[in-house]
């Protein structure tokens, strides 16, 4: 039996159009690494029996148009599928940033679940990282950190009922207050542009005291830090190229919110929706800015509106359209510059068979051109802030930077 057609989100991003719409999230440890073997009976053992990681996804052939009207669809093998045979290692050291560039541009093979689970061997005996690459369609970031904490110490294996479960008719999503109207536009921010037209991959590991510093600010968070940070790199951008004045026209934030409601947390798939939130670009003061993002993204739980319903099924019966329409105006620097992720691992669990966790980086998809994709990772350790660009190859470098400087300038300001 033919599987379901993709939904509206997943469609689209099958349907990316700056690159292969991969993502991933690494985790980094401190020991020398596992044998392969032993990675794949602890993947065998932890993953087993999840019907979303066995699923391959095919294009919908028996409609002879176009692409235009083509569907994706997830097809469920009949024979048992065995996780560990996508756990696969590396025969020297490769860092992150060399799998980004390699495979998170090269398209899965067809036949497969478009997923791998990788073992990068570090510099040196003494660690290794696991990296977990995805096309987006399969999995949200949930949905991955629930996956591999399912590997850690402690923790048990994955219950398939809860992850096939399905999000259920209420959803998590953001209060409508102050939300722009689905098409409405704001201000594009001039990014740096340095170098050779290109998608750009920075990694920067955030000190640990400069966040603490910076989070201490009365009624701060570590989401309202960050996404003062951010408001602060692009007032930045606005102020060097002069070509607007912040606070001219709404500069927005696209951010993802996780829709599961707290009895459906452990499902499996992507249940999220991008809101937009209006970055406070025209306060010059940082810990205004930070101020201004107390707050901001307030979520509530409701049933999913008849006029949210009928725009799902509109664009999910026409994808050809609703991508040139995207491509037009969803995907343009003016409806959302910038975007902002935030993904934190909670503390069940800190080693893999007694190997210390050290970090979790995320690695989102090529963003839209001339925008700029924010992703923080958070752990008991500490943060990383991953940056990716499409609009020059020196950007990613440049806008991490000026994050660091940001976040020193909320640290040196912060409250007694």
């Amino acid at each position: 039996m033919p599987g379901p057609q993709l939904p509206f989100l997943e469609e689209g991003m099958a349907r990316w159009p700056f690159g292969p719409p991969h993502a991933g999230i690494a985790l980094d440890f401190t020991g020398p690494p596992p044998r392969l073997a032993e990675l794949r009976a602890r993947v065998r053992e932890r993953w087993a029996g999840l019907p979303r990681l066995a699923g391959q996804l095919v294009r919908d052939e028996r409609r002879p148009l176009s692409g235009w009207s083509r569907r994706h669809r997830w097809e469920t093998p009949a024979a048992g599928h065995d996780p560990a045979g996508q756990v696969v290692g590396t025969d020297g050291p490769v860092t992150l940033q060399d799998a980004v560039r390699d495979w998170f541009h090269r398209p899965f093979p067809c036949g497969a679940p478009p997923w791998n689970l990788h073992l990068l061997k570090g510099p040196g005996d003494g660690e290794f990282t696991l990296l977990f690459r995805m096309h987006h369609s399969l999995l949200d970031g949930r949905s991955v950190t629930g996956l591999l904490r399912a590997l850690l110490d402690g923790c048990g294996p994955l219950d398939a009922g809860a992850a096939a479960a399905g999000p259920g008719e209420l959803r998590r999503t953001a209060a409508p207050g102050g939300q722009p109207g689905p098409l409405t536009a704001g201000l594009a921010v001039p990014l740096p542009r340095k170098g050779e037209r290109r998608a750009a991959y920075a990694v920067l590991r955030l000190p640990p005291d400069l966040v603490r510093a910076a989070g201490r600010h009365p009624g701060a968070t570590t989401n309202t830090v960050f996404l003062a940070a951010v408001s602060g790199v692009l007032r930045s951008c606005l102020l060097t190229a002069s070509t607007s004045a912040p606070g001219a026209a709404p500069v927005w934030l696209s951010v993802p919110v996780d829709q599961r409601p707290a009895d459906r947390g452990d499902f499996l798939g992507n249940a999220f929706c991008n809101v937009r939130l209006a970055a406070p670009v025209d306060r010059s003061a940082p810990t205004d800015r930070l101020a201004a993002c107390a707050g901001l993204l307030t979520t509530v739980v409701r049933a999913p509106s008849r006029v949210e319903k009928l725009f799902e099924a509109a664009v999910t019966a026409l994808p050809g359209p609703a991508q040139a329409l995207a491509r037009a105006r969803l995907f343009a620097p003016a409806y959302a510059p910038a975007a902002c992720t935030y993904v934190h691992l909670r503390e069940t669990g800190r080693t893999l068979a007694g190997r210390p966790l050290r970090r979790i980086t995320l690695v989102p998809m090529i963003p839209p051109d001339d925008t700029v994709t924010f992703a923080l990772g958070g752990c008991a350790r500490g943060h990383t802030l991953s940056v990716f660009t499409n609009s020059g190859a020196e950007d990613a470098d440049l806008l991490a930077e000026s994050f660091r400087h940001e976040l020193a300038l909320l640290a040196a300001d912060r409250a007694p």
